[in-house]
This record gives structure tokens, C-alpha cells and sequence, in this order.
């Protein structure tokens, strides 16, 4: 931050009147939220930030305004502006602290499961491939794509990973990518493999954008962009071309096929009704290693995705994974954990543009926490990477503001704790310190936020289980089980008044994006 500006904050910042007058700037922002948007959401669109817990929502909004020359702890992630704010209680049926694929049945499927399981009941055992039939459950994706709506999926994950499949696959092991993932006895009993399930049970799926290439080849197939590293070679031992048999299925239907953000942007949304876009083998780079050529940010994935599926008069379904995240996390390595965090928040940013809260349900939430933390006393505007300003009063050794409760950081040099000042500690790749070593840090289990905005956002509210989220959404947007609402005498989707002049600025905005 530059230093006259600065001064010029804490100058205002010493004046009572200061702080009064942004209260109540707030309150009276407040006061508008007592006219309850209840209308249809036409849309509906779930940011999952995989892993990012409070502490993490806290760092990223420190960072964020750091990268903009800022103290950063004033800075409004774009998150932060939604009006509702509620917090989800992340247990999986059999687990304290859960996993991203029990979350991910719970938030998509509208039902609390095991740990390690998708698209299944708590009734379906962890890789016991004959407790899968008769427990699968169906996600909002798959009720919205019921009613009409188009839907997509965008990650920078595999796409076959926990968190998308349980989009639209039904499987009693998180781990089974492909069929070369699976044990012969579930194959034999008939178990599907994930990469298949997303090209089969849903077959029309209209936007599909992540990583997970090798996992729709056959074994040994090279890879297009890698083709000499051995590692990224298809995995299918039943030989089947998945992208092929996708390709050939929606050559008619103004289907399109990319792994390349040159090949992505090529496109004309206006042309396009299906995409299917693997921009890696496998996960998609962290945001501070992205090749800006080749592949593309999660915020320009959104924004062909929203292009795409708002053609459809009948609305969307989307949903969009900051999955790296919890990768960073899991790595130790904070900076990318958090620099993936404010990436997610500028997708956020960017369908906030191409959408209207009049008729679109926007919310941003996240499956599970992890053991990171920042403290120490520091000093307003320090570098959320830095160090605290104090020494250990047991060791005399400096130590960093952020931490982990385990993890790969845990380092001993001559027996004693590595001094953190003779290391780049602001590095990329640096992993920070771990009181428990691990070879990977863990999931944290304390609830997570879940940040809401436009129809019937009010209902997210207080302290829920996380499995009723989709309901929520659904609720709103007069799919799935419950539309009795839904329905005037004439048999029309009712709609709550809005004033014509709100309408008309609505419309527009929504035509200028």
C-alpha cells in the first residue's frame, strides 16, 4: 500500500465519525433486505470452495487486498456482499471430520452419506460395489436438467473428482476415476467406474469444463498435450474412448470438444449448446503455475459456461468447484490455497455480472474446513504470508502468522524447530509449519460459511445441516420434489412483484454483460 495512502486511512481511522458513518451506510443497506426477493429463481449457481474454511475466507480477503496495494483486512471479497450469511454443519453419517465426497452427496444430493462414497445413501458401504444399487440418490443437477434447465459443471479439478461426480454419479468409492482404478470383483459385480458414470447417466449434460483426460482413454493412449510423459497416458482398460464416443454423439447437435484455452476461446458461446473441455490429464494447475496459453482460469471457464447455458429460456443449473484450494491446503502450502481462494472470488465477481439477482440464486459455500489457522499479534496491513512480530517465549525463534494444527511442515533442524527467518517463507512452495507431521495435512471439522443472494436467499439462514442446501436451491427455483409453491390458478410459475423500474435496470444490466 502506498505509504500516503495509508497514512491517510489511519488518519481516518482516528476519528470516531469515521466508523459511525460506515455503520450506518450498513444499516441502511440493511434496511433494504426487509423486502424479501421471493421470486423464481430462474438460475441457480453453487461456488463450492473445496476446503475453504472461515480462516481461509479470512486470509483470502487479507490477500485480496494486499494484491490491490491494500491493508487488506477492510477489502470486501466478493462473497462478503452477499446478504446472507449462514453456517453448515459439514459431518459426514459416519464421520467427524468429513471428506469432500460425503460433503458432496450432502450439498448436491440433498442427503448426509458416508465417508468416501458419491451419489449414494449412508445405507452404501465404502468399496462394496453390491451395496450401490437400491441407495442411489439424484442431485440437483439432474433435477434441474428434469425440468428443462440446462446445467454444467466447471472445476479445476479432475471432473470425475469427489466433488463433481456427485453431480451425477452413484459410486461407493471416491477413488474409482476409471476402471483401471477398480478392484476386478467390483467390475464383475457391475460397478461403473466415475469417468463413465459422467457420460452415462446423464448424457446431456450441456457444459463440462476440468481436468481428468487420462481417465477417458484407453490404457497407454499418449496424451495430446503431453505425449512423452508416460504418466499421462489413458488409464481405460476397457479400451473405450470416452471424448470419442462423446465427440461423435454431439457432432449434430453443436457440440464441442477443447483441451486448450486457445481452442476454448475460439468458440462463439452463441454457436455453441455443448461443450466438453479437458484442459489436463488430470487437475488443473494451481492459478500461480497456470500456463496463461494453454490453459484457462476458472473465472474465463465461468464465463463461457454462463454464456452458454443462459441461451436456455428455461434457466441453468452450475456448478462451479474451487477445488485447488484444498489441494494447497493439504500440500502445506498456504500461498496457493489462497491464491486459488481469490481466483474462485473473481468467477464470483464475473457471474454476478452476467446474472441478475432478480432471478438468479447465487450461492457460495464450502464442503469442509481444514487445520489452518493465522495469528500471532500482527500488525495491521502485514503480509498475510509474514511473520508474526513477536518470538517464541520457549524456543526464541520467529514464527510465521499462518499455521497448520498438522501436516507437511512439521520440520526439526538439530533437533529443534527450523528457524523460519533463514528460509523464503513467502515463497510459493513454502510449507508452512505443522505442530503433528504428516506426510498430508487434514480436513478441520468446524462448520463452514454459506454465503447467499437473490430468490429466496433468506432461507439460508442460522445453522444447518449441510444437506439442506440443495433443498434450498431447489425450493427456489421450482424443481425437485417440493413446487407446490410454485404454481398460481392458471398453472404459471408465480412470481413475487418487483417494482417495473427495478425490472427494466435488471434487464439491461443483464444485456449489456
Amino acid at each position: 500500500m502506498c505509504k500516503h495512502v495509508f497514512l491517510r486511512l489511519v488518519e481516518q481511522e482516528k476519528d470516531p465519525g469515521f466508523w459511525k458513518e460506515w455503520a450506518q451506510r450498513t444499516l441502511k443497506n440493511a434496511l433494504t433486505l426487509q423486502d424479501l426477493n421471493k421470486n423464481v429463481a430462474k438460475n441457480i449457481i453453487l461456488f463450492l470452495g473445496d476446503g475453504m474454511g472461515v480462516p481461509t475466507v479470512t486470509a483470502a480477503r487479507i490477500l485480496k487486498g494486499q494484491l490491490s496495494g491494500q491493508n487488506g483486512e477492510e477489502t470486501q471479497l466478493e462473497m462478503d456482499k452477499f446478504p446472507y450469511v449462514a453456517l453448515s454443519k459439514t459431518y459426514n453419517t459416519n464421520a467427524q471430520v468429513p471428506d469432500s465426497a460425503g460433503t458432496a452427496t450432502a450439498y448436491l444430493c440433498g442427503v448426509k452419506a458416508n465417508e468416501g462414497t458419491v451419489g449414494v445413501s449412508a445405507a452404501a458401504v465404502k468399496s462394496q460395489c453390491n451395496t450401490t444399487r437400491g441407495n442411489e440418490v439424484t442431485s440437483i443437477l439432474k433435477w434441474a436438467k428434469d425440468a428443462g434447465k440446462s446445467v454444467g459443471i466447471v472445476t479445476t479439478t479432475r471432473v470425475n473428482h469427489a466433488t463433481p461426480s456427485a453431480a451425477y454419479a452413484h459410486c461407493v468409492d471416491r477413488d474409482w476415476y476409471s476402471d483401471g482404478d477398480m478392484p476386478a470383483e467390483a467390475l464383475q459385480s457391475g460397478c461403473k467406474d466415475i469417468a463413465r458414470q459422467l457420460f452415462e447417466n446423464i448424457p446431456d449434460i450441456d457444459v463440462i469444463m476440468g481436468g481428468g483426460r487420462r481417465n477417458m482413454y484407453p490404457r497407454n493412449t499418449p496424451d495430446v498435450e503431453y505425449p512423452g510423459d508416460k504418466k499421462h497416458n489413458g488409464t481405460r482398460k476397457d479400451g473405450r474412448n470416452l471424448v470419442g464416443e462423446w465427440t461423435d454423439r454431439m457432432k449434430d447437435k453443436r457440440g464441442y470438444y477443447v483441451w486448450n484455452r486457445k481452442d476454448l476461446f475460439s468458440l462463439n458461446p452463441s454457436n455453441v449448446d455443448y461443450l466438453l473441455g479437458l484442459f489436463e490429464p488430470a487437475d488443473l494447475p494451481y492459478e500461480l503455475e497456470r500456463n496463461k496459453e494453454t490453459d484457462p482460469s476458472l473465472t474465463e471457464m465461468v464465463d463461457v459456461a454462463i454464456k452458454i447455458l443462459r441461451k436456455n429460456e428455461r434457466g441453468f443449473y452450475l456448478l462451479v468447484e474451487g477445488g485447488r484450494i484444498d489441494h494447497g491446503h493439504h500440500d502445506g502450502k498456504a500461498k496457493h490455497a489462497l491464491h486459488e481462494a481469490v481466483e474462485m472470488d473473481r468467477a464470483i465477481t464475473r457471474a454476478g455480472l452476467l446474472t441478475s439477482i432478480y432471478d438468479t440464486l447465487t450461492v457460495v459455500t464450502a464442503d469442509h474446513s481444514h487445520v489452518f489457522s493465522f495469528g500471532g499479534y500482527t500488525h495491521r496491513g502485514n503480509s498475510i504470508f509474514g511473520l508474526a512480530p513477536i518470538m517464541s517465549d520457549i524456543d526464541q525463534k520467529p514464527f510465521t502468522s499462518i499455521l497448520y494444527g498438522n501436516g507437511p511442515g512439521f520440520k526439526f533442524v538439530n533437533g529443534a524447530r527450523e528457524n523460519v527467518s533463514t528460509v523464503d517463507y513467502e515463497h510459493n512452495n513454502y510449507q508452512a509449519q505443522a505442530a503433528v507431521p504428516l506426510s498430508m495435512e487434514t480436513h478441520g471439522g468446524e462448520d463452514v460459511a454459506i454465503f447467499s443472494k437473490g430468490p429466496l436467499a433468506h432461507l439460508l439462514h442460522g445453522v444447518q445441516e449441510q444437506h439442506y442446501i440443495p433443498h434450498v436451491m431447489a425450493y427456489a427455483a421450482c424443481i425437485g420434489q417440493n413446487k407446490n409453491h410454485c404454481h398460481t390458478n392458471s398453472g404459471s410459475p408465480s412470481l413475487s412483484h418487483i417494482s417495473p423500474t427495478l425490472a427494466v435496470l435488471l434487464s439491461v444490466k443483464w444485456l449489456l454483460c
